[in-house]
């Protein structure tokens, strides 16, 4: 309070601020919970479940891709850049960079099977662009596209073999 009994105008301020903010947090949660498709309050936002949550279930896990590896019953493609992948990638890998998935996919792709397992991977937790190139070669028909999540990390963490060049 000031000497007239008035109060400041930025405590006013601050006050009507914060009573904004908490009528929005209270409308968001009431509307929110009227949806029929509300957005939930906890979620997994790490990478695997990046390939689960639209319910295509695409992860693999790293066992399971390496059988495939072993067993050569699978082709991989990185999808990370033509320079990442000169730098290293899973030995046998085929490049198939996203950005350029319209371009190069009819020479990447042309001796591959729609029946044929393909794994995808990239590298690092926040990186889609595997699970986008695995939804691109499902809606190409592709019935057996898996993702490795944080592939050329985990596979190079675990001393899994790899080839580096063009």
């Amino acid at each position: 309070m000031t000497q007239q009994g008035k109060t400041s105008p930025w405590r006013e301020a601050m006050g009507q601020g914060v009573v904004l903010v908490a009528a929005a947090c209270v409308l968001a949660a009431v509307s929110n919970g009227l949806r029929s498709d509300s957005i939930p309050w906890v979620g997994d936002w790490s990478a695997a479940s990046g390939t689960t949550e639209d319910g295509l279930g695409l992860e693999i896990s790293l066992e399971e891709a390496q059988i495939l590896f072993f067993t050569k019953e699978a082709v991989f493609l990185d999808a990370r850049s033509p320079d990442a992948y000169a730098r290293g990638h899973i030995e046998g890998a085929r490049n198939l960079p996203w950005v350029f998935f319209e371009e190069r996919a009819p020479t990447v792709l042309a001796d591959i099977s729609k029946e044929t397992p393909i794994v995808t991977y990239c590298d690092g937790e926040g990186c889609a662009l595997s699970t986008e190139l695995a939804v691109a070669l499902i809606a190409r028909g592709y019935d057996q596209v898996r993702v490795l999540a944080n592939g050329w990390s985990v596979w190079v963490e675990n001393g899994l073999p790899t080839a580096s060049g063009p």
